[in-house]
């Protein structure tokens, strides 16, 4: 459906949108993330469509397994005070260095494969040069961190399951086996407002 040379998803969604006439937004979700809660897409396009400043926005999740901080499948992501992405890992971040992490703040997010775009925010993002950081950790969306683009969070209790391994994806298909699939309320999705 898309060029096969493309590097990242993103590319991808920039080659579609370059087919559409009248489409402003676009909500990218990650094919490796089946489980996403429609009501999450929701959220991700209702904040943006309700803030202009918003050029780019992703989801994340409480991170509450321990084994998830280091398996480099899972990206963790932590915030600025304003509720943007800080920084994007798939090692631990932060990095703790006196034990003191009791569930605060500083406690690193779980980032769930969902992004949504304006346009021309998501033209110019294709449009730069990758960047040491994410050819360091193989994380597109550093490219937008490293050229000062600017990623807005929102906050989810959701918890997908992103399919990396043949064990993610027999989870997967056990859940939908059993039809469990969808398992969240629309309180379980809200936006960090500082």
């Amino acid at each position: 459906m898309t060029s096969p040379d493309h590097p990242s998803g993103t590319d991808r969604i920039a080659e579609v949108a370059s087919r559409l006439r009248g489409i402003t937004h676009l909500i990218n979700v990650q094919g490796d993330e089946p489980l996403i809660d429609p009501l999450l897409i929701e959220s991700l396009s209702d904040a943006m469509m309700n803030d202009p400043e918003i050029g780019m926005i992703t989801a994340a999740t409480p991170l509450l397994d321990s084994g998830d901080a280091d398996n480099p499948n899972c990206v963790k992501v932590t915030l600025t005070l304003s509720g943007n992405a800080l920084y994007f890992s798939r090692s631990r971040i932060p990095f703790d260095r006196d034990g003191q992490d009791n569930g605060n703040a500083l406690s690193p997010l779980l980032h769930l494969g969902i992004y949504g775009y304006r346009r021309e925010t998501l033209k110019k993002l294709v449009s730069l040069p990758p960047t040491p950081l994410e050819c360091r950790e193989k994380l597109e969306q550093l490219r937008a961190l490293e050229h000062d683009i600017p990623i807005r969070v929102i906050i989810t209790n959701h918890r997908s399951i992103g399919v990396d391994t043949r064990s993610d994806a027999n989870r997967v298909e056990l859940l939908l086996d059993g039809n469990a699939g969808r398992i969240l309320s629309k309180k379980s999705v809200r936006q960090i407002k500082v």
